[in-house]
């Protein structure tokens, strides 16, 4: 017990501590925020980034409003979208990844 208080007691007059040791707790708390934090969102952002590149004439889209349409014309920054007979020019940031892939992809077979 004594000696773990001892331990713990401020380096005597004229000694210094490493200036490394005194900052790893805040360089570790970083290196973990950026990996759990940081790191997923810039990978999540290039994933939509690329979807929204791939997406072309005549594919089924689901827009951040909730609007389903399909993609009449595709430009550099926007799209011309049709649902229910409306014609609507949104940007392509406006198209959700998330609800567009599982509109998109077949629907599993439950088993009974």
């Amino acid at each position: 017990m004594i000696n773990q208080v001892l331990l713990m007691a401020p380096p005597a007059a004229g000694a210094t501590g490493n200036p490394v040791m005194q900052f790893l707790p805040l360089i570790l708390i970083f290196v973990v925020f950026y990996f759990f934090m940081i790191y997923p969102q810039i990978k999540k952002n290039k994933a939509q980034k690329k979807f929204r590149e791939n997406l072309g004439k005549g594919d089924k889209v689901i827009t951040i409003g909730g609007v389903h349409a399909k993609i009449l014309e595709a430009t550099e920054h926007t799209f011309l979208i049709e649902s229910e007979g409306t014609k609507l020019r949104i940007d392509r940031t406006a198209v959700s990844m998330e609800a567009s892939q599982a509109l998109n992809t077949p629907a599993k077979e439950e088993k009974k």
